[in-house]
């Protein structure tokens, strides 16, 4: 026959108890053949939850009209900060929206990419996560999703780099000339591991 054994805690002093509530029906409580967490109205705590869950989410709109006409990696100022729950869990990061565009230029590029504090997480070297043709005004939204894995608790801060190739002056977020900026929106999710 199994057995049912309640152990404390030997370094807490909390008292814990187990009520019944107001009821005439006999009831069972059945425990599942297996180790976990109870799930509480509480909530779930996070390292409780299954692996590809969304653990908290944080998420910075931007709508400054920043210019660059640098072929090297520049910031645009655009960042996110997010402080895992866990070294193993990883970051899925989201760029969208807004309206960049070449100066005037015909046949020019923009470069955008993410930067992981000071680490360029590009997975080609000098191309950055995003590579928009440019045909003088013609204007795309930006579009970039990636899986970042910082392996860290510490507070991380991802920021929005671009780059300009030569020949004209590439904008971040605005459609021709229009103020403010159409806004862009960078998202930052933690996922369980």
């Amino acid at each position: 026959m199994s057995k049912v054994t309640i152990q404390g805690d030997a370094s807490g002093t909390g008292i814990f108890t187990i009520a019944s509530p107001n009821s005439n029906t006999d009831r069972t409580l059945t425990l599942p053949d297996e180790a976990g967490t109870i799930i509480t109205t509480a909530g779930v705590p996070a390292s409780a939850m299954p692996a590809g869950s969304v653990l908290q989410v944080v998420q910075s709109v931007w709508t400054t009209r920043v210019s660059t006409t640098s072929t090297s990696f520049v910031t645009t100022g655009h960042t996110a900060s997010i402080t895992p729950s866990s070294s193993s869990n990883k970051i899925l990061i989201s760029l969208s929206g807004g309206g960049w565009y070449n100066n005037n230029v015909v046949n020019k590029n923009l470069h955008t990419t993410i930067y992981r504090d000071a680490i360029n997480l590009e997975p080609t070297a000098g191309a950055g996560f995003e590579v928009n043709y440019c045909n003088a005004y013609f204007a795309m939204p930006h579009s970039i999703v990636y899986l970042d894995s910082p392996s860290t608790t510490s507070a991380t801060t991802y920021t929005i780099y671009f780059k300009a190739e030569s020949g004209g002056t590439s904008v971040y977020t605005q459609f021709a000339n229009t103020t403010p900026g159409i806004p862009v929106t960078l998202t930052l999710m933690e996922i369980a591991a």
